[in-house]
């Protein structure tokens, strides 16, 4: 219904006494009956006073506890947050009783107007929010009443209340609220709790004549420009694996926006009103409440487990709430799975309902018109017709349809929308958007079949302009789950995983948006490779098509990849590929870990590494294509998982493939690229003669040039350097690296075998946990080992003295002036999310990855102190470590070890291989 058309609704509704008229949560006539015995048998102000808030206490505490079990007993998340309402409603009456006639017995009765706003005014509370209340004081207010007020608030301090207070008149609060939106926006949820209610009408009255009736399109703005500033903070996405479940996209906070807009422009004082102002359909208005009894129902419980008011849906929570609501683990998804899947639809339809609002807003004229149009005067432009898609046109700079039947007539329109609106360049009209999902039904299997549904799907798909924001428009408007069912099932899939930052629909779209960044020049700095072979390779579309479908598999009981494949090879005939390009796709699908998987975890100067992956690859097309589509997934897995090492990384391992698949030549071979590190090195040294400058280049051997970052390299020349002068023979260094969250440690010293060991000992004796580490040996037998830890203070200064401290336990350990089992153990920091997952630990050996190691590959759950546990196991196994890969999948370790036994061997021996499993194993608690 047209919000035009709407019928009358009441401008100035009476404010009810009460939001619970029905509930008595509180027995306030037996408590005020026990106050006053307390008082007729205590003489004592103060132990009184201390008895009277026992008394409150308690009356409180039962009245949380039942809305708690309440709601563990299968009750609604409204009625659990009306319930505290109510319980505090009775509380306020209560102790204003209190200290009106005992704390400040000099007032005479006179009492002042209790007023509860913002969150409160709902009469909604959580069990952590705060108490909102403003004190309504006549024109002449009266000091006895103040001193009521103080007194009430002294006992809502004892009883540990969060209260936010303020003590107006009705001009007082009037002034304010004309200047300050804040203050506006709590008092359209004012709500009498006790006092003088022709008083508190009075305000009410004014308040809508004076102000709500003149200034609705400024607030209007104000509140949308604050959601986005609150977004942005929050998170931009909906898809974070922890929201927040007040402030996030698509939380509580962003229906609440919701009503108080409406309630400002529409002046209706009940939701339901907003059916018959023509804001929502009766079927809108039942999402809107399906929405709000959700997040409300996750909220309270959140608020319940954590005993404070705690937000963030983090890990160690989310399978607790699950649990409690009755989700269970079943088609290959477990519990926790099902559930943040659902919360993640309702938090898509949050965002349904704002495009529903936003669109009667316009209709009414009451949002802003868009800012072009601002430039011109406010004066709006014309409608234009598309020439090439007669059923859209263009209206205030967005897509619009021309007629109401635009989907029904042909239902191809509701992919060509997106097309047009894509390859325009602009946003897509509130009205068409509506119309969109009130049309998600014509999506069959008519449609999916269509060529040029298809044809137009792919354009926007492999688009050189701007796909990753045509596509989350179509997921958000529930199009792409329809027209892509397997990818349907992905939307809102979370991956309960700390490396994963967003749900699996979410981390596919940014991820063809970073293959379009790189594709568009944006990202050469940090990816020079992928940026210089993006417009080079021959199957461009593939690329494009094995980018959105590499997890499009993820939450089956099956192998992701190859499940991954088998949907490449159904979807890619259909969007018109031919059986060679859909096997191409298939295969990228099938192996997109590996590439990252070898980089990360294996030695890239071992040749049977380079060999293994050329072995699967094939050709150079395909390997070209694999290192583009593997730094797009790394890079769209969240902020700062990419960084430069892991580029490096990937650069050598291509490099060293591609010379093997070139039948031992290559475009840029190995000893030219060793020279190039070389002499990039020399030009960061102008200092230094070239006799010393190649003498120290002797001292590293291959591996270290191809891996290792230019600018840590100057580092350790000029550390190698000093140590040389000041005849050193152990040096450390420290520097953090702010945008990954992590402190570098390095360590030059006299190689040996336990000596990995004892650096892993000397960090998690100083309460520091290793997330990474590159080792290398100087061809004059130093070791030069570059350990990584977890970060633990902002300030940089004091990330630093704590590096310090951790690098002279390292040199004290190494020099034998302590002994491991004698430094007191710092207390190693926890994150209780990590105790929210369990994953079985899993030891591999294998003598076939490389020519001179046994392989030893152990992954289990992270925890401080791993790496030293482990590499102490390798030692009193008499096994030399020739090299060490730790990478850290957020929960999950994954180290590989390159090991020999101490006369230079592999470990050929079942019995032995047997002996190395079982001890690491029990390095993880598990005993065989």
């Amino acid at each position: 219904m047209s919000a035009v058309a709407a019928p009358a609704v009441e401008r100035r509704p009476r404010s009810p006494r009460s939001h619970h008229p029905a509930s008595r949560a509180l027995d306030r006539a037996r408590i005020i009956d026990e106050l006053a015995a307390l008082r007729a048998a205590c003489d004592d102000d103060g132990a009184f006073r201390r008895e009277a808030v026992a008394i409150l206490q308690s009356a409180l505490d039962k009245g949380r506890e039942g809305a708690r079990r309440a709601l563990e007993a299968g009750g609604k998340g409204r009625a659990c947050a009306e319930t505290l309402s109510a319980v505090e409603d009775d509380l306020l009456r209560v102790a204003l009783e209190l200290a009106a006639r005992w704390l400040a017995p000099a007032s005479g009765g006179a009492r002042p107007t209790v007023v509860a706003v913002g969150g409160y005014g709902r009469g909604m509370l959580a069990p952590g929010s705060d108490i909102d209340l403003l004190f309504l004081m006549p024109d002449k207010p009266a000091p006895a009443a103040e001193k009521v007020v103080e007194a009430l608030l002294y006992v809502l301090w004892d009883l540990k209340q969060k209260v936010g207070h303020a003590t107006r008149t009705v001009d007082e609060c009037l002034k304010q609220a004309r200047a300050d939106m804040t203050i506006r926006t709590t008092l359209i949820e004012a709500r009498l709790v006790s006092g003088d209610e022709t008083l508190f009408e009075t305000l009410q009255t004014r308040f809508d004549r004076e102000i709500v009736a003149r200034t609705a399109p400024e607030f209007v703005a104000a509140k949308l420009a604050e959601r986005e500033e609150r977004v942005r903070r929050a998170g931009a996405s909906r898809y974070l694996v922890e929201p927040n479940v007040k402030e996030g996209k698509g939380g509580l906070r962003d229906l609440n926006t919701l009503f108080w807009i409406t309630k400002y422009v529409y002046r209706v004082r009940n939701p339901h009103d907003l059916i018959a102002a023509g804001v929502f359909s009766p079927r809108e208005f039942a999402l809107f409440r399906r929405c709000e009894e959700f997040l409300w129902s996750v909220r309270c419980r959140l608020h319940f487990l954590a005993g404070r008011a705690e937000e963030r849906l983090s890990f160690d929570v989310q399978r607790p709430i699950a649990r409690q609501l009755g989700y269970s683990t079943r088609a290959g998804q477990a519990d926790v799975e099902r559930f943040m899947k659902h919360y993640f639809l309702v938090a898509k339809d949050v965002g349904d309902l704002t495009a529903i609002v936003c669109a009667a807003l316009e209709e009414r004229q009451t949002k802003p018109v868009p800012v072009f149009d601002r430039f011109i005067g406010k004066i709006r432009r014309r409608p234009r017709a598309i020439a090439d898609a007669e059923d859209f046109k263009v209206e205030t700079e967005r897509v619009d349809v021309v007629r109401p039947d635009a989907f029904e007539r042909d239902p191809v329109n509701l992919i060509r929308l997106f097309w047009v609106a894509e390859r325009s360049n602009l946003p897509i009209h509130p009205n068409a958007a509506r119309l969109v999902t009130q049309s998600l039904k014509r999506i069959d299997a008519r449609l999916r079949e269509d060529p040029e549904a298809n044809r137009l799907f792919l354009e926007i798909l492999t688009s050189r302009h701007a796909p990753e924001t045509a596509l989350r428009r179509m997921n958000e408007a529930g199009v792409l789950g329809r027209f892509i069912p397997d990818f349907g099932r992905v939307v809102g899939m979370m991956q309960f995983s700390m490396y994963h930052h967003y749900t699996v629909d979410e981390h596919l779209i940014r991820a063809v948006g970073v293959l379009n960044a790189i594709e568009g020049g944006r990202l050469k700095a940090e990816v020079p490779l992928s940026s210089e072979f993006i417009h080079k390779i021959s199957h461009r579309t593939e690329l494009y098509l094995a980018v959105f479908l590499h997890d499009i598999a993820k939450g089956r009981p099956t192998d992701h990849s190859k499940t991954g494949a088998d949907v490449a090879r159904k979807l890619c005939p259909r969007l018109g590929l031919t059986p060679a390009n859909t096997e191409r796709v298939a295969k990228l699908i099938e192996h997109h870990l590996v590439m990252s998987n070898m980089a990360q975890g294996r030695d890239l100067s071992d040749p049977r590494t380079a060999e293994a992956l050329a072995a699967i690859m094939q050709t150079q097309e395909q390997l070209k294509l694999m290192l583009i589509l593997t730094v797009a997934d790394i890079r769209a897995v969240g902020p700062g998982v990419w960084n430069g090492w892991k580029g490096q990384l990937l650069r050598t391992l291509y490099w060293e493939t591609e010379v093997v698949l070139g039948g031992g030549h290559s475009a840029v071979n190995r000893d030219a690229r060793v020279q190039a590190a070389q002499e990039t090195l020399r030009r960061a040294l102008p200092g230094w003669s070239d006799p010393e400058f190649d003498a120290y280049a002797q001292r590293h051997y291959p591996a270290y040039w191809l891996k290792v970052e230019p600018e840590r390299q100057v580092a350790h020349a000029a550390l190698l350097y000093a140590m040389a002068a000041d005849l050193r023979s152990l040096a450390t260094e420290v520097t953090t690296d702010c945008f990954r969250g992590v402190t570098a440690v390095t360590v030059v010293a006299p190689d040996h075998p336990r000596l990995l060991s004892g650096i892993a000992g000397a960090c998690a004796a100083a309460g520091a946990n290793i997330v990474d580490a590159q080792i290398f040996t100087t061809t004059d037998g130093l070791a030069l080992d570059t350990i990584f830890v977890s970060r633990a203070f902002e300030r940089e200064e004091d990330e630093l003295r704590r590096a310090q401290r951790i690098a002279k336990n390292i040199e004290r350990t190494l020099r034998g002036e302590v002994r491991l089992d004698e430094i007191a153990p710092a207390r190693e920091s926890r994150d209780l999310r990590r105790g929210a997952f369990a994953i079985e630990p899993e030891v591999t050996i294998d003598n076939t990855i490389s020519r001179r190691y046994t392989v030893v590959e152990v992954s289990g759950l992270d925890r401080p102190g791993l790496l030293r546990d482990l590499t102490g196991s390798l030692s009193k196994l008499n096994l030399n470590i020739g090299s060490a890969h730790i990478v850290t999948f957020g929960e999950k370790a994954v180290d590989a070890f390159y090991v020999t036994d101490l006369t230079g061997q592999k470990i050929n021996s079942p019995a032995k291989q047997a002996a190395i499993k079982r001890r690491l194993l029990a390095d993880f608690g598990v005993e065989r």
